[in-house]
């Protein structure tokens, strides 16, 4: 089961890779029915990296003493405020609707749908990692002093970028072929 588990995985396991192989990665956006549900499903992923990196930059430059500490817990409350929202709805779509939905276009697939859930409650205990710990930055952003807090925010956010990215790749390596072959029709 660590093989499964999200910090413990490298992939999705070969028997759930059989459409990856027959629409592989770099053939997608070539596809016909890459554009639509596809790309906009994929560049909300490109934004949740993107905010991650963000944050992990603005994070950085806190610890470095590179950004005034007042704009920096501005800036990252919004932020995390959006990346927390955004990710749990995103989260809650996909458990809801899509994976359901997925998994009636393709059974064979269905473990990797219940994968995918899983995942999901791991990620949920990361976000709550994350948002005590951009909580305990902001806090002493009243006072002035955020630079000590920002070095364990740095630490959360480095571990939840390793979980998340795997997550969603092991996501999208199963979820875009699946819609590459059936199409889209019964999604929307």
């Amino acid at each position: 089961m660590s093989k499964i588990k999200l910090d413990g995985r490298t992939g999705l396991p070969e028997a759930l890779q059989v459409l990856l192989q027959e629409y592989p990665r770099d053939g997608w956006q070539a596809h016909d029915q890459f554009h639509g549900l596809i790309s906009f499903w994929l560049e909300r992923h490109i934004m949740f990296r993107q905010v991650m990196t963000k944050m992990l930059d603005m994070t950085l430059q806190s610890r470095q003493g590179d950004i005034e500490q007042n704009l920096y817990a501005s800036q990252l409350s919004r932020y995390a405020r959006f990346f927390v929202e955004q990710l749990h709805g995103h989260h809650h779509i996909e458990d809801e609707h899509y994976f359901p939905a997925l998994t009636k276009l393709d059974p064979r697939l269905h473990r990797g749908f219940t994968i995918l859930d899983a995942d999901h409650h791991e990620l949920d205990g990361q976000l709550h990692h994350f948002t005590e710990a951009a909580n305990r930055v902001l806090k002493p952003a009243i006072s002035g002093d955020v630079m000590s807090e920002a070095g364990e925010l740095l630490d959360v956010l480095h571990r939840f970028e390793t979980f998340l990215d795997r997550h969603l790749v092991d996501e999208e390596e199963l979820i875009v072929p699946i819609i590459l072959k059936y199409g889209a029709d019964d999604l929307i």
